[in-house]
């Protein structure tokens, strides 16, 4: 199956793409979607928050379970996953968002936060979710989800199969280093970097106040990038040397040739986070990757139809992909 999306001739450039798709898009046709949120307690005395879909007909016990892994500081809230809910409840799947840490609306317990490669977090999620379900599982991983989620089918190899039966990645940035550098520079910087830096800092300065003296507040302050952000908040509070070696060790493009389990990374070809150049090419995927790179898109855009158009065209295509291969 190849997905040949193409966006509307009303949505020019990735830019536009990307922003109407957040902000104006229709995301499901229908009533809102419903959740049932279930804490789950970790090893190190936090917590994480998981929503489960509560949509339409009860589902039965062997139906497919999709579980989605938000992007940065992203929710069940959003709109890509407001639209996977909303393809999901139409094919009868169970649907469930684990939230990273302190992205459900609550401030986490634990001196951490959450990573783009934070791939043991990853795997003890689905593992978890693998001891309560025993039917068809597969992940889906949007942005910094997707590079996490691929992170781990890397590591884990072949016995990722023995926990899912297929993962997908969508507009993930798999080679952060080229990704960080395109959101720090120009028009990236002064829009979509600003508006991740007005959250993520007052939610940095809620963790001091938990954990005094775990980052200087002044060299946070000072930051206007996510390169310097991370290096002050992000790396060393995950165990990395700062952010040249975060975003080096967390990339999942290196680990792509070793995933042994059904696994299709979409990348639009404009999207502005991510340059085309360093997007993963066949022969840097082992032959259990399927590789959709549209030429339009945006970061996980892909708006479809006549104005104002909705977001069901690309969940459609991902579970339909997941229904072949998985």
């Amino acid at each position: 199956m190849i997905w040949n999306y193409r966006a509307p001739w009303w949505l020019p450039g990735g830019n536009v793409q990307t922003i109407y798709a957040a902000k104006f898009a229709r995301r499901y046709v229908g009533p809102t979607s419903q959740w049932t949120r279930e804490r789950w307690a970790t090893s190190d005395g936090d917590f994480v928050d998981v929503d489960w879909c509560q949509d339409g007909a009860p589902q039965g016990e062997d139906a497919p379970l999709l579980v989605l892994f938000h992007g940065l500081e992203g929710s069940s809230n959003s709109h890509y996953a407001q639209a996977f809910a909303a393809e999901t409840r139409a094919r009868g799947w169970h649907m469930a968002v684990p939230h990273f840490r302190g992205c459900s609306g609550e401030l986490n317990w634990a001196p951490r936060a959450y990573h783009s490669g934070d791939f043991e977090e990853i795997g003890w999620m689905l593992s978890r979710f693998r001891s309560q379900y025993h039917g068809p599982m597969f992940a889906v991983g949007i942005s910094l989800g997707g590079n996490a989620l691929m992170r781990w089918a890397g590591e884990m190899g072949r016995a990722a199969t023995q926990v899912l039966d297929g993962v997908a990645s969508v507009c993930s940035p798999v080679d952060l280093t080229a990704s960080g550098n395109a959101i720090d520079s120009g028009f990236n910087k002064a829009v979509y970097a600003r508006m991740f830096l007005a959250t993520m800092k007052p939610r940095a300065l809620q963790k001091l106040k938990q954990f005094p003296g775990l980052f200087d507040p002044m060299e946070l302050m000072a930051a206007n990038t996510l390169y310097a952000f991370d290096d002050v908040f992000t790396a060393p509070l995950h165990g990395f040397r700062g952010t040249d070696d975060y975003w080096d060790r967390a990339s999942a493009k290196p680990g792509l040739s070793r995933v042994q389990v059904p696994a299709l990374v979409l990348n639009a070809r404009n999207d502005p986070f991510i340059p085309a150049s360093s997007l993963p090419t066949k022969d840097q995927v082992s032959e259990h990757v399927t590789l959709w790179q549209p030429e339009t898109g945006g970061h996980v855009g892909f708006t479809a139809g006549r104005f104002p158009g909705d977001l069901k065209e690309m969940p459609w295509a991902v579970l339909e992909w997941m229904t072949q291969h998985g």
